[in-house]
């Protein structure tokens, strides 16, 4: 095995992200509240607790209004590791014209909120402006899609660049926690065309000169 990886979130994101990452070799448990079943996953689960004391790495892979309870219940089994935080702070109020609401302003961002909730664990924003049909192995024409990460611990950031990269992406830095600010409402503007169209399998792409 190649480390261990908890995922804190049993829908459909932590699903693709638990089989896509025990596909590269990973040891993976996948984690919820209670530790139950989880529908279409043949390999471990635990409670939130559980899964995040014995990993390496953490995936948070819940939905926004449940990730400050969530983080903050297992705040000392995360000190020191990389969370990759797949969250967005999106309300459930229903989109305007296939524009979500999200509880955060453009002065903050749930992962800052998460960072102070948890300041021993190391951060990094990745996989929350794409779905999760595209998250693993995704194919385009173009080549492969962006990613755009941020966090304030560079050792995570590389390995979250080294995840990504197996996983088909390019990603791309874009600095520290407050870059969060700018990169979860990229989910706003991923989603429209799936809200207003149902189309689901787009990418970002940077390009430079």
């Amino acid at each position: 095995m190649r480390g261990s990886v908890a995922i804190l979130g049993s829908g459909t994101v932590g699903r693709t992200l638990a089989a896509g990452l025990r596909d590269l070799g990973y040891e993976v448990r996948i984690g919820s509240r209670d530790g139950h079943a989880v529908d279409g996953w043949d390999g471990g689960v635990g409670t939130f607790a559980d899964v995040a004391g014995n990993a390496e790495i953490i995936v948070l892979a819940a939905k926004g209004t449940a990730a400050e309870d969530i983080i903050s219940s297992v705040g000392t089994e995360l000190s020191g590791k990389t969370v990759l935080d797949t969250t967005n702070p999106i309300t459930d109020a229903p989109p305007t014209d296939g524009v979500l609401h999200f509880f955060t302003s453009l002065d903050e961002s749930l992962m800052e909120r998460l960072q102070a909730a948890v300041p021993a664990a190391h951060f990094v924003k990745a996989f929350s402006t794409t779905g999760a049909a595209t998250m693993v192995k995704p194919q385009y024409a173009a080549g492969r899609p962006t990613m755009f990460i941020c966090g304030n611990d560079a050792d995570a950031k590389q390995t979250a660049t080294a995840i990504l990269n197996e996983l088909g992406w390019d990603a791309t830095d874009m600095g520290g926690a407050v870059a969060a600010r700018a990169v979860e409402p990229l989910c706003m503007l991923w989603c429209i065309p799936g809200l207003r169209e149902n189309s689901w399998t787009h990418a970002f792409k940077l390009l430079r000169p």
